[in-house]
């Protein structure tokens, strides 16, 4: 018999999902989710894992929750680990109750890891403290969803008796019958009322004013679902207190197309100042294996006085061809190792390693005249690098006649699907900028779209002088770092929405 865990995925942004819920999700067999569950949470879900879209979101479910429960049922019979993952939080309004009876019934282990809820997780990326001490010590969380007649199961005249703060989800429809249900339950019409759509994601827009005044507003402004209802004396609070309207980057739209192993520093770094991400890998990277060349080149390693290397992705193959080798560490500790870039050097260090020469400018053009410089007439180079990388690096080296083998360790391989929808994201002005770290993500971009995609209005924010050309080429606008690093990227990007407005 296998196991059930009931996952909460939280309200949205991905970095509130718990490190025990996202453990769960890479070593599930099977993983049962909702469309309420954000993107960035369901591209965790590993290769090997089964997984079965169930399809739920609000007044829309398309495989009935009996069915549902069956299937969380029949997957643990196969005796498989299984993840249900569940917007929010698994209790509260999730029916994680309900999914769970059948499992104990027949005899299935099962462990739940609670979500962050949109009930306290929206009010606070909105700015308004549920709890205060001078304000109001209880918080009511109801949910706002009526009867298929209409009809709403509120007690009004008790949740007015008490004077807490309440948060109603799943009310967007019915918010005008509960602010008039409140009034009519002695709350006062001035009372502060807050609506926060799409709360904790990088578009959430707020809507404060009162009980007597947001129902119209709220029409004004075409508010729509997901969106919560808080009503309490804490709604005044959130212009005081708020902290995530006002980040640097928010309602920034930016699409990175680093791969996927790589994208974690800049996307991290991205939503921390408010952007909205869409991860977009364009390329990945495969190890070169069989490769006699290699195999060459490292049972040799005494005639090389210098390795080169021109990207994280080399260390990382590298590595892993040592271990193929049964070398490590050790066997390098003759050579002195040179650098294209910071973020080579930092991954080199990861390794326990550290680089010699790191040019000023990090290009394969200011990289080799270093090396001219450096490297004796004696001395030999072992370059490790892509199996097509810029012809510059080698083509300068042989002009100054300093001896090196070109050794390809890795190859680039581009995104195989074309995506109309990011097309049309491009076409309707919704992306406000592309990242690009390499060419070769340029490249890969490029492929990934229709052929007939007009990239005349796309903003490329480039890492550097190589990159931008192979942008341009491409026809698209571009932006570029003072340094070939992620923070002169990010310092760059703000630069461009500060002058911008946006």
């Amino acid at each position: 018999m296998g196991h059930v865990t009931l996952v909460g995925a939280g309200p949205g942004d991905p970095g509130l999902l718990t490190v025990k819920g996202r453990q769960a999700i890479e070593e599930a067999d099977v993983i049962v989710y909702d469309r309420l569950v954000g993107p960035e949470i369901l591209a965790l879900m590993p290769n090997h894992a089964e997984q079965i879209d169930v399809g739920k979101r609000s007044s829309h479910h398309p495989v009935p929750q009996s069915r549902i429960n069956r299937i969380l049922l029949e997957k643990a019979r196969e005796g498989k680990k299984v993840v249900r993952l569940k917007g929010g939080d698994c209790f509260l309004f999730g029916r994680g109750g309900e999914e769970l009876e059948l499992l104990a019934e027949h005899g299935v282990e099962f462990d739940v890891i609670p979500g962050v809820t949109s009930a306290l997780a929206a009010p606070a990326y909105a700015g308004i403290p549920v709890t205060h001490r001078d304000y109001t010590s209880s918080v009511h969380i109801i949910t706002g969803h009526a009867k298929e007649n209409g009809e709403l199961r509120i007690d009004f005249d008790a949740l007015v008796r008490h004077g807490g703060t309440l948060v109603f989800l799943m009310s967007v429809a019915s918010t005008p019958a509960i602010l008039d249900g409140l009034m009519q339950a002695g709350m006062r019409a001035d009372m502060p009322a807050a609506m926060v759509e799409r709360g904790t994601l990088p578009r959430q827009r707020k809507l404060i004013a009162t009980v007597g005044t947001l129902a119209q507003r709220m029409k004004e402004e075409r508010i729509s679902s997901p969106a919560i209802l808080i009503v309490g004396t804490v709604c005044a609070l959130s212009d005081r207190f708020d902290w995530y309207d006002v980040l640097p980057l928010h309602g920034v739209t930016v699409v990175v197309t680093r791969p996927r192993q790589r994208a974690g520093t800049l996307t991290d770094r991205l939503r921390r100042l408010g952007a909205d991400v869409i991860s977009y890998p364009c390329i990945e990277t495969q190890d070169i294996w069989p490769n006699m060349p290699v195999v060459e080149a490292l049972a040799s390693l005494e005639q090389y006085s210098w390795l080169v290397l021109t990207s994280p992705a080399g260390v990382d193959t590298l590595a892993r061809l040592l271990d193929a080798a049964e070398m490590d560490a050790r066997n390098l500790a003759h050579l002195k190792i040179a650098v294209i870039g910071m973020g080579t050097a930092n991954k080199l260090r990861e390794r326990g390693l550290r680089a010699d020469y790191i040019p000023d400018v990090y290009d394969s053009v200011h990289l080799a005249e270093g090396l001219i410089r450096l490297v004796r007439e004696e001395e030999r180079i072992l370059l490790l690098r892509a199996e097509i990388g810029t012809p510059e690096l080698p083509a300068l080296l042989t002009q100054a006649c300093v001896s090196f083998d070109d050794v390809a360790i890795y190859r680039t391989v581009y995104r195989n699907e074309r995506s109309e929808e990011l097309a049309d994201l491009l076409a309707q002005g919704m992306i406000d900028c592309v990242t690009f770290t390499s060419a070769s993500t340029v490249y890969g971009f490029v492929k990934s779209l229709p052929e007939d995609t007009d990239l005349t209005k796309c903003i490329a924010l480039c890492i550097g002088q190589t990159t931008q050309k192979a942008a341009q080429q491409a026809g698209m606008k571009t932006i570029t770092a003072a340094h070939a690093t992620i923070d002169a990227m990010i310092e760059r990007l703000q630069a461009y929405c500060a002058a911008e407005d946006r």
